[in-house]
């Protein structure tokens, strides 16, 4: 009972990162979440000795949230992406073919007899995803063959192919910034699906155990690490599972709608982390109730201003373990 509760004192003019100190001092609900996440956010990306993981579901992908994470990686905030097979196959489907808003509530018996998609309120024609994929993947997988030989890792295909990506992708911003992409899951997706049927035609084989010794000799070695947790799932799990072999990760921000009284790992919050090691027990750790695009794009334009101009130097860590 030492902090009042303040009223937040909106004004003409109000900066994010105003807002966002102003939701601080009022306590609220969510709110004070949100406020000390943007806290810990700012004090990982300054910190020059953390490596910081970004971690993401596909679904995001699919809407235009997919600019703040490209953002995110063009100023080097994070070192590490770790997402699901889906978030390839959107990026890039996106490159090639547009995606539409849409309702919730839409008729899928009609949606299916129009060749439509749908993903939550997101619209994607039949023939701007699978058809697109598969496409890209039979045209470029072969040039990678070339280049990577007919035994490679996942995160070495992936950068190859973030070089033949469109502008505002997300694996281009990966490959200009030198920065891995993983994706333990990704054969469930049709990039997956797409590279499967083409091995019966082309000799090569995709080492996934030699990525999982990549992120291995990385986390034997970090001295410090941070991770931003978009949601739940594999992608969840692959970024904390790592980070225990360094003692657990010193900042950490979740955000979710899981619940947790099921037992998942996508509800799970970040103290049940630390019994598992995953997070340090003096890690800077928040976890926040809600929707990721609805939070996410308020508290990056918060860090930005907070941050305002801080050029943090990537550790560019392609070809490094």
């Amino acid at each position: 009972m030492e902090r009042v509760v303040e009223d937040i004192k909106p004004h003409l003019g109000m900066t994010v990162s105003d807002l966002i100190n102003e939701m601080e001092k009022a306590g609220g609900f969510t709110a004070k979440f949100i406020a000390e996440g943007v806290v810990i956010l700012e004090e990982m990306v300054k910190d020059e000795d953390s490596i910081n993981f970004l971690s993401f579901p596909a679904d995001i992908i699919s809407t235009g949230v997919r600019g703040i994470l490209v953002d995110m990686i063009k100023r080097n905030l994070f070192d590490v992406i770790i997402t699901t097979g889906g978030a390839v196959d959107h990026d890039i489907a996106r490159c090639f073919a547009s995606y539409y808003h849409g309702t919730f509530g839409a008729d899928d018996k009609e949606l299916y007899n129009r060749g439509i998609h749908r993903l939550g309120n997101i619209f994607i024609p039949f023939d701007n995803y699978g058809l697109v994929i598969e496409k890209f993947v039979r045209k470029e997988v072969p040039r990678a063959l070339d280049e990577l030989g007919n035994r490679f890792s996942l995160s070495e295909l992936l950068n190859f192919l973030g070089g033949r990506l469109c502008e505002g992708s997300l694996l281009r911003a990966a490959y200009e910034s030198r920065i891995p992409m993983f994706s333990p899951g990704i054969l469930d997706s049709s990039f997956g699906t797409a590279l499967s049927l083409l091995s019966q035609e082309k000799d090569f084989y995709l080492d996934l155990i030699k990525d999982m010794l990549k992120l291995a000799n990385l986390a034997f070695t970090m001295k410090k690490s941070g991770a931003l947790v978009l949601g739940g799932g594999i992608s969840k799990h692959h970024t904390i599972w790592w980070n225990q072999f360094k003692e657990g990760l010193d900042y950490v921000i979740y955000i979710s709608t899981a619940v947790e009284w099921d037992g998942s790992l996508s509800g799970a919050r970040e103290r049940e982390a630390i019994s598992w090691g995953k997070v340090s027990k003096e890690a800077e750790r928040t976890f926040i109730p809600g929707e990721i695009t609805a939070l996410l794009p308020m508290m990056y334009v918060a860090l930005l201003e907070k941050i305002n101009g801080y050029k943090r130097k990537g550790k560019s860590l392609i070809g490094k373990f």
